[in-house]
């Protein structure tokens, strides 16, 4: 049995489909939550032999997919682009529904073979969670300044240094007496 997934914000569809015949056997609807997490795995005992289809198990699917692989539970990533062809062929049309997407991630699981093996993150998820996180903070830091540069630049006649630092800007902006309502403005953002 394959149980395909269409995950969405609030709530997950289960589907699942036997697949000596590609039918339902029975869907279920739950809360995207730890709760609705638990009713699924109750629903999903009645099929001892199963496996999982996420849809999109490295975007919108990605904790239930990591919360199922963390239970032992073989889980494949289903791209929402192969659920869409599968309905499209399939139904004649493009009708999108969670159940039937949800039929369509099992299907492309158990059929075509676009679906890939999801893996417990590790180490290297860490990793790329920090550099990331160190790749933004950077990137924030040089808008920030460069901000702060404008600013001064329309505040000071032959404007602020290149290489600015905060105290060298703190220390600019406590001579700055502005006399506009904008220069006050100004002063007070940056």
């Amino acid at each position: 049995m394959i149980i395909g997934i269409d995950p969405h914000k609030m709530s997950r569809t289960a589907n699942a489909v036997d697949q000596a015949t590609n039918s339902t056997a029975a869907s279920l609807r739950i809360d995207a939550s730890l709760a609705g997490y638990r009713e699924l795995m109750r629903w999903s005992k009645q099929f001892p032999d199963r496996r999982w289809a996420v849809e999109n198990a490295r975007g919108l699917g990605r904790h239930l997919a990591q919360w199922l692989v963390a239970r032992g539970e073989v889980v494949l990533d289903v791209p929402s682009t192969a659920t869409a062809r599968v309905r499209s062929l399939s139904r004649g049309g493009r009708r999108k529904t969670g159940v039937i997407d949800a039929a369509a991630a099992a299907s492309v699981a158990a059929l075509h073979g676009d679906a890939t093996a999801v893996t417990a993150e590790d180490h290297t998820t860490s990793f790329a969670l920090l550099e990331e996180r160190r790749a933004n903070v950077a990137a924030q830091r040089v808008r920030v300044a460069n901000q702060l540069h404008t600013l001064l630049r329309d505040l000071v006649p032959g404007s602020a240094a290149l290489a600015l630092t905060a105290k060298s800007a703190a220390t600019m902006l406590r001579s700055i007496r502005p006399e506009t309502p904008a220069e006050r403005t100004r002063r007070e953002l940056a």
